[in-house]
């Protein structure tokens, strides 16, 4: 017998070799019928797995993060399947589940297109309602490289040579179909329905590897149920209205040179404005909250980033360069090297701290260049970077209070859904698991004790310390991953900085990086769609214009802008001899917030009609009501926080 604990603590005494789906169906019969697979003492296995020991077991059904994840990698089988079913001469190579879907990666002389999508779903429909059983078969090594070498598979068996000869090879099969895989997989492909939708096709090179056969990729969504998947191709409509690189277009916000500065911004005067009025409300947040500001080279000796480990981590990452003395030069990919040399700057004692440190510095770092994506991912950015000094006793309780600045900071910007991420330790990194250790116990400690919710991200800390993440929800449900909070007890470690104690004696401070918008473009990046480009008035590069009816009322026209200047706003005419329905229109694209209108009543009045972005209403204001009513709504917020 072995002993089955439950979620909820209970304990079934069951017959030794029994497997998920038993443990489900002495549950209950609805939850056998939703299961897709489980966990065993933590990890995730096929339903059908043996249990031969007494065992915490966890029963996964499609409500399940993982249960969706096993549904979208099973797919994407059914999907090979499908297309080699059609093509009998393609070759199947990689097909992994990614963030809401997967892809597949195919050998095909011919290329693939849109067209064939129709024929390969419905295929998979077929699949599907087959409901063929999927099954997990062991194979030695060279057994399997000699399987898929006889099928013709190359590509599967080149994956398998590059393992040890020892390695137990593990592949699953449906109907006539056998596909390499560690899996788990759904039971049977009838368990993965039919909210499924094919989505786009690219190339993509054999194993990432530019120097080898480029492959076609199909990627595809897939969701639990009909409506989840009909939210989500709702939400992709929504979003390709709202992309910030169309908008930026309409807005005249900026441009991308991509054969001369790729993935570098060309900011006009409208994106530019927006750029400083996210740097001035954040400039004015730091200092009300005991920031200093600072600013350090963009170009700095190599050996800066050796000593902080950024050179081994992300070398091919940075742009350097040797000069003629033969010194080689790097321009920065992060700012915390030159925080640490102001920190060094003087004696510290206990009373200096905790310091924070600021700087709005610009960075770059190469990223291929299919990788890149307008204001989202970019090789130069703004980072509103900042580095506290403080003793280990403080340490907590500045980290409370970073988390507490960032929760405030994103409500000014509309966002209230904020999520948080734990990152853990890397298998790549500096540092004594010791001072891993006690970091992520500090960072934990300081979530837990003040009831902030929060997820592990395993393995997905800095190289120097663990972080936290903060994730923003957008009007549209996307989640965009923003600020962050490191704890780092190993560059002060590396730059052999101090502060004075109470004792007199020389102690290491701990250095926390934080960034709160994370880059001022990514950030304005979001905001452009979260907002639809209908940006609040405070941050709007041009806030008011004033449209005349008939070029008779240009003078008073003119005078209404002049005294929305005066009062602080950024107000403009449009004197064109334009219709005004024209005028009204080509404003909205541009997403110009208020157009006031001004005729004949209006100067006889002293009034303005007031339309809104938006809207089609219209409102008639006294001229110094609807300044008052404006400079009131174009007030930065938390100036005084």
């Amino acid at each position: 017998m072995v002993a089955i604990k439950l979620p909820d603590g209970s304990i079934l005494n069951m017959e030794d070799g029994i497997n998920g789906l038993d443990v489900a169906n002495k549950i209950s019969p609805n939850l056998a019928k939703a299961a897709l697979a489980i966990t065993v003492n933590g990890t995730l296995q096929d339903l059908t797995t043996p249990i031969t020991t007494d065992a915490t077991v966890t029963i996964i059904t499609g409500k399940d993060k993982e249960g969706l994840h096993i549904i979208r990698h099973s797919c994407s089988h059914v999907m090979a399947q499908a297309v080699k079913e059609l093509w009998k001469d393609v070759q199947v190579t990689i097909g992994p589940a990614i963030e809401n879907g997967f892809y597949y990666d195919f050998a095909r002389k011919e290329p693939f297109t849109t067209e064939d999508f129709a024929k390969i779903e419905a295929k998979m429909h077929e699949i599907v309602k087959r409901d063929e059983k999927i099954e997990r078969i062991v194979m030695p090594r060279n057994e399997a490289i000699k399987f898929f070498k006889d099928m013709g598979e190359n590509y599967k068996a080149e994956i398998i040579e590059d393992l040890p000869e020892s390695e137990v090879i593990s592949l699953y099969r449906q109907g006539d179909f056998t596909d390499l895989c560690r899996g788990p997989h759904v039971p049977s492909t009838g368990k993965i329905g039919n909210a499924f939708k094919l989505m786009k096709v690219a190339g993509a090179y054999w194993r990432g590897d530019a120097t080898k056969e480029m492959l076609q990729r199909i990627y595809a969504t897939a969701w639990t149920s009909k409506k989840e998947l009909d939210e989500y191709l709702k939400m992709l409509e929504e979003a390709e209205k709202r992309d910030h690189r169309k908008l930026a277009k309409e807005m005249d916000l900026f441009h991308f040179e991509p054969d001369y500065a790729p993935g570098a911004v060309f900011w006009h005067d409208k994106g530019y404005k927006i750029y400083r009025r996210l740097i001035e409300y954040m400039r004015k947040r730091q200092e009300n909250n005991g920031y200093v500001e600072i600013s350090t080279p963009r170009i700095m000796d190599r050996c800066l980033w050796e000593t902080s480990g950024h050179w081994e981590k992300y070398g091919a990452h940075n742009y350097s360069g040797k000069t003629e003395d033969d010194k080689q030069f790097c321009v920065k990919p992060m700012n915390c090297p030159g925080g640490l040399l102001v920190y060094k700057q003087g004696i510290k004692s206990y009373r200096d701290l905790p310091l924070r440190i600021a700087e709005f510095g610009m960075v770059n770092r190469y990223e291929a260049s299919g990788s890149l994506m307008g204001l989202m991912r970019v090789r130069e950015f703004t980072q509103d970077d900042a580095h506290i000094f403080c003793t280990p006793d403080q340490m907590e309780d500045e980290c409370v209070r970073t988390m507490e600045l960032i929760f405030d900071i994103y409500k000014d910007f509309g966002f209230d859904n904020i999520k948080i991420y734990l990152s853990t330790r890397p298998e790549k990194r500096i540092g004594s698991d010791e001072i891993w250790d006690i970091s992520e116990k500090a960072l934990a400690n300081a979530l837990e004790k003040h009831g902030y919710a929060y997820e592990i991200n395993e393995g997905e800390g800095a190289f120097y310390g663990p972080k936290l993440e903060f994730i923003l929800r957008d009007a549209i449900g996307r989640e965009w991953q923003c600020g962050t909070v490191q704890m780092d007890m190993n560059l002060p470690q590396r730059f052999d900085i101090s502060y004075i104690g109470e004792d007199g004696e020389k102690h290491q401070p701990v250095m926390l990086h934080r960034a709160l918008f994370g880059s001022i473009e990514r950030f304005l990046g979001i905001l452009i769609e979260h907002h639809a480009g209908k940006l609040p008035l405070w941050l709007s590069p041009e806030q008011v214009v004033v449209a005349p009816i008939v070029s008779e009322f240009d003078d008073y026209a003119e005078d209404v802008a002049r005294k929305l200047r005066m009062a602080g706003l950024t107000a403009k005419t449009d004197l064109r001899n334009e219709k005004i329905n024209y005028k009204i229109r080509e404003h909205s694209v541009a997403k110009i917030p208020v157009i006031a209108v001004v005729g004949a009543k209006e100067r006889e009045n002293g009034t303005v009609t007031v339309r809104r972005l938006g809207s089609d209403k219209q409102e008639v204001l006294k001229l110094d009501d609807f300044i008052s009513a404006l400079q009131k709504e174009a007030q930065m917020p938390s100036q005084n926080r």
